[in-house]
């Protein structure tokens, strides 16, 4: 195929990936508690296993932008896909601790290399079909998740499914997406490079705010609903309501995101979103109401939302290092962050309060706001 001739097609089979990994990650989590019962765990094993999703992703991460470019982002999809498939069914007939670690070292492994090859594939084919559709990409991400979380919820608390068959049933619409649209993929990758992607020049900067982006995201995933009700005082019910919020704000805005960058610019949506998540967090540290407090987590989704797909657009744009490296890197930074930010909560909030470690996020927002400002002075 000639990269001039990328259209629609490429386009779809492209956002049928990133729901793929949305989908198969929402489908991950409700197997954890599933594990926990099976293997006859405590939290403190059971801690160590969940890291080794964040080994197996880290491992391949840096080696993925090379990979897709030495086969071909088509190939390494396909394949990443049909293994993934099975690795999450694969979850579900473990009943040792010493098979469980391969396994879910595996299943993480292929998570990392399918995030950044569908990353490498959306900025090629942005750039070829001439406009902006990143942010629409990063939707079906967030799309799949909610839907996977979703349909597990149907399979087993309305049709009574085991855990087994309705993964079962989640692996298939793997497979069949993977089929389906695998074969529309653009067939190459992201130029050459070196094996292993570390970041240099301006990518480093990029890299920082998607540490920075996704360390607010984990933090804000895993920490709110204890805000809440430490905090805030609210009762156990409520707890969720805060990421719910946050969830259904960044996932709208993503989906009009495109349309709001053409219309306004990037460098407005990247640094201003920043500004915007600042105003948010305090608002979710001193609202006076709930109505507000909830209004702080609205403004850190739509101010969040379209931080990442942006500078994921400007690596089809510098010449520091080929597009498939450079995302590889920028992706396990960003990768690092969701590792970090719940821990960094932890470690700040049990050596001050919780309510400093909020305000730690906020302060990392304006940190965030003026690295994208000097990226955007250098690159635009």
């Amino acid at each position: 195929m000639d990269k001039k001739q990328i259209g629609e097609r490429e386009a779809h089979a492209t956002r049928a990936f990133f729901f793929i990994g949305g989908f198969g990650s929402a489908s991950w989590a409700p197997l954890v508690p599933l594990l926990r019962a099976r293997l006859a765990i405590g939290d403190d094993v059971l801690g160590l296993l969940l890291l080794c999703i964040g080994i197996g992703s880290l491992a391949t991460m840096p080696l993925s932008g090379a990979l897709a470019a030495r086969l071909g982002c088509r190939r390494v999809l396909m394949v990443t896909g049909m293994l993934f498939a099975c690795a999450l069914l694969a979850v579900t007939l473990v009943d040792s601790l010493w098979i469980a670690v391969p396994i879910i070292l595996a299943f993480g492994a292929l998570m990392g290399c399918i995030d950044v090859v569908i990353n490498i594939a959306a900025v090629i084919v942005e750039k070829g079909i001439g406009r902006r559709i990143m942010s629409g990409m990063h939707a079906f991400w967030s799309l799949g998740g909610f839907v996977g979380a979703g349909l597990y919820g149907v399979w087993v608390g309305v049709l009574g499914l085991t855990a087994f068959q309705s993964t079962a049933i989640a692996a298939s619409i793997v497979l069949a997406l993977t089929v389906g649209f695998g074969r529309n993929l653009i067939p190459y990758g992201g130029g050459g490079g070196s094996l292993v992607a570390l970041p240099r020049g301006i990518v480093v900067f990029v890299g920082i705010t998607a540490f920075i982006a996704f360390l607010s995201e984990g933090a804000v995933m895993d920490w709110s609903g204890v805000y809440l009700t430490a905090v805030r005082g609210m009762d156990l019910a409520l707890a969720g309501v805060g990421f719910s919020v946050f969830s259904a704000a960044m996932l709208t805005m993503r989906f009009l995101g495109d349309r709001v960058v053409q219309r306004i610019g990037q460098r407005p949506v990247a640094v201003g979103g920043a500004l915007l998540t600042f105003l948010g967090i305090l608002l979710v540290m001193f609202a006076p109401v709930d109505a507000l407090l909830y209004g702080g987590f609205f403004a850190i989704g739509i101010g969040s939302a379209n931080i990442v797909p942006v500078f994921f657009s400007l690596m089809g744009r510098q010449n520091v290092m080929p597009i498939g490296t450079a995302v590889s890197a920028v992706s396990t930074m960003g990768y690092l962050g969701i590792l970090a930010g719940p821990a960094a909560i932890g470690f700040v909030s049990s050596a001050t309060n919780l309510q400093t470690a909020f305000g730690m996020l906020a302060a990392l927002s304006i940190a965030q706001a003026a690295v994208g400002f000097y990226v955007f002075k250098k690159m635009v």
